[in-house]
Formats: C-alpha cells, sequence, structure tokens
C-alpha cells in the first residue's frame, strides 16, 4: 500500500509571522534569533539586535496607530508600502 506524502504546514501564528507583509521587523527578528543561536544563548551579548527589534515594533506600532485614527486600511502598511515610507524618512528611524 503507497502513502502519499503529506506536506507539512506551519501553523497560521508561524506562517503570519513569516510574513513579511504582516511582520515589519522580520529581519529584525531573524537578527535575534540568530545571534542567540552563535552566542549559546547569552541575552547580554545580543541586546543590540534586541533594542533594534523593540525599536522597530515601537515605530511600526506607532505607524499603525496613526493609519488607524485617519481611516487608512490596512492599518498596517504593506512591505512595499513600508520600503517607501523608510525611503522617504532618508534614514532607518530605528
Amino acid at each position: 500500500m503507497l502513502r502519499s506524502k503529506k506536506t507539512v504546514r506551519m501553523p497560521l501564528v508561524t506562517r503570519r509571522l513569516r510574513d513579511p507583509d504582516i511582520n515589519p521587523c522580520l529581519s529584525e527578528s531573524d537578527a535575534s534569533t540568530r545571534c542567540m543561536d552563535e552566542n549559546n544563548y547569552d541575552r547580554e551579548r545580543c541586546s543590540t539586535h534586541f533594542l533594534k527589534y523593540k525599536n522597530c515594533r515601537r515605530f511600526w506600532n506607532s505607524v499603525m496607530l496613526q493609519r488607524r485614527q485617519n481611516g487608512v486600511k490596512p492599518f498596517m502598511p504593506t512591505a512595499a508600502e513600508r520600503d517607501e515610507i523608510l525611503g522617504a524618512l532618508g534614514k532607518m528611524p530605528y
């Protein structure tokens, strides 16, 4: 009897966190995780990565709140819109 090979699907929460249109701080999150892996989970050695991630979340959360107040949907800008916003700023705000 042959069994069909099942595809392994990520849980919905994981897929959403890995989606660049939903998670604006994906690269900062990956950098933090990579740093922890490389430094044997020594949090002190990765504090700059954590701070960048925290500031990224803070920045995009403020953008999202402003868009919500102005009635702009989707509340979180897409990845393309975020690139335009960051380009208009001229430098990384976080």
